[in-house]
This record gives C-alpha cells, sequence and structure tokens, in this order.
C-alpha cells in the first residue's frame, strides 16, 4: 500500500470520489485474480488425482504380479503332485502287503486333493488377475483423459495470465496512484472493511434507497447527509462507506 500524504483540507467530495474509484480499481483487480484464481486450484487438483491414479495403478500391477507369481506357483504345485503320483503308482506296483498299499494310496489321494486344490485356486487367481487387468485398463484409460484436461487447463491459466498480467499490473499502478489522494486514516479504514468484506467490497454506492452492500434500508435524512458529502457516513448495518449517484456515476478510466 502506497504512503498517502494528503492535505487535510482536500473536500470530503474529492475523498469519497478517490475512495470510490479506489474500489472501483481493486474490484476490477479482485476480479482478475479470481478468474484466474480458480484455475490453479483446479490444475492442483487434476495433478493431485493424476498422481492419485498413478499409485493406484501401480499398485495395482504389482498385484497382478504378485497373481500371476501364485498362478506359477501353483502350476509347479500341480507337476510336483503329478510327479508324486508317478513315483507312488511305480511304489504301489511293489508293495508286499495291504497295510503298504493303503498307505500309498493316501499318499495318492492327498496329492491329488493337492492337484484339484491348485486347480481351483488357479481359476480364482485367473478371474483375480483378469478383474485387476480390467481394472487397470480403464484407469489407464481415465489416467490419458485427466492428463489432457491437465493440459488444457494449465494452456488455458497460462493464456489467462498472459492476458491479464498486464492489465492487472497497470489496474495496481492505477490503484497506487489512487492511494496517494487519501488520507493514511481513512485509507486505513478502508482497507480494513475490504478485508473483512467477503466480497471486498468497502465503498458502495446507495441503490434504491438501500446500501449497495447489506441492501438494508438507508433513512431519508441519512441518504440527505451522504449527497451532502460533508463528511464520510458509513452503513449503519455493514459498516460499509457510502457514496451517493453523483460519485458512483463516475466511471473509472480504464
Amino acid at each position: 500500500m502506497a504512503k498517502a500524504s494528503v492535505d487535510k483540507d482536500v473536500p470530503v467530495e474529492e475523498k469519497l470520489r478517490a475512495l470510490f474509484n479506489l474500489q472501483q480499481l481493486h474490484s476490477q483487480i479482485d476480479k482478475i485474480r479470481t478468474v484466474r484464481g480458480e484455475l490453479p486450484l483446479e490444475v492442483q487438483d487434476l495433478e493431485d488425482e493424476i498422481a492419485g491414479l498413478e499409485t493406484r495403478i501401480q499398485r495395482l500391477e504389482e498385484e497382478a504380479n504378485e497373481v500371476e507369481t501364485a498362478i506359477s506357483d501353483r502350476k509347479n504345485a500341480i507337476k510336483d503332485a503329478q510327479a508324486a503320483i508317478r513315483k507312488y503308482e511305480e511304489q504301489q506296483a511293489k508293495v508286499r502287503n495291504n497295510r503298504e498299499y493303503d498307505s500309498i494310496s493316501k499318499e495318492m489321494e492327498f496329492q491329488n486333493l493337492e492337484i484339484q486344490l491348485s486347480e481351483k485356486k488357479i481359476k480364482e487367481f485367473k478371474t483375480s488377475h483378469l478383474a485387476k487387468q480390467e481394472f487397470v485398463n480403464s484407469s489407464r484409460l481415465g489416467l490419458e483423459e485427466r492428463k489432457k484436461d491437465l493440459d488444457a487447463k494449465k494452456s488455458e491459466l497460462k493464456e489467462i495470465t498472459d492476458e491479464t498480467q498486464k492489465e492487472e499490473e497497470d489496474l495496481l499502478e492505477k490503484a497506487r496512484k489512487a492511494e496517494e489522494m487519501i488520507d493514511a486514516r481513512l485509507l486505513a479504514a478502508y482497507s480494513r472493511l475490504r478485508g473483512n468484506a467477503r466480497n471486498g467490497l468497502a465503498v458502495v454506492a446507495v441503490e434504491r434507497d438501500s446500501c449497495g452492500g447489506c441492501f438494508n434500508h438507508i433513512p431519508p435524512q441519512r441518504q440527505l447527509d451522504i449527497r451532502m458529502h460533508k463528511k464520510v457516513i458509513v452503513c449503519e448495518h455493514c459498516g460499509r462507506i457510502l457514496v451517493d449517484k453523483a460519485i458512483s456515476a463516475e466511471t473509472v478510466e480504464a
């Protein structure tokens, strides 16, 4: 904020005009920053979403690899069980009593159960692997779409920044010059009001007998005082500085 050094004898009307002019300039700057300010948030959200998708895809691919390893392990288990069965069949042909025969038969039965269990697990693993792969593929498509959206948003942000940077700098320079026309006490009050107002409006015009900030009714006598330009008058409800149509009708230089 520029340091204000204004003659105390400056008419109140000129002070009000300078304040309203400053408010208009700041409102234009706010508008530029609002338009640009939303895009960086959108860009950040997309970047976060993309990072999340990439992490999810990486995790799914790791899980898919683990499933493939599990399938391979089960296939090897089947081969081992089949080899064991062949070995037991050879032993069974050489048994000397029923006890040995029954014992080998139980071992063969166990190996067959192992084969059945492994085949069941392989089927479950393949179903799981297919589902994960489909999810990976759909996630990759979503990732590509989000990357396209991000590129578009970044391009839009750059375009707006390039277009508005010069305009914002010009408005800021005009605002600095306008601040030099307002005494420090009044400028501090204005800045405080702007900081507390949700829409950044510290100076508003009387519209339809109401405050242009909070829209509460302004009594006729108070409206007359505002039109007289003898002192700075604020809204009794919201505290904003009030000006009349004679001042608000004046446009800010582009």
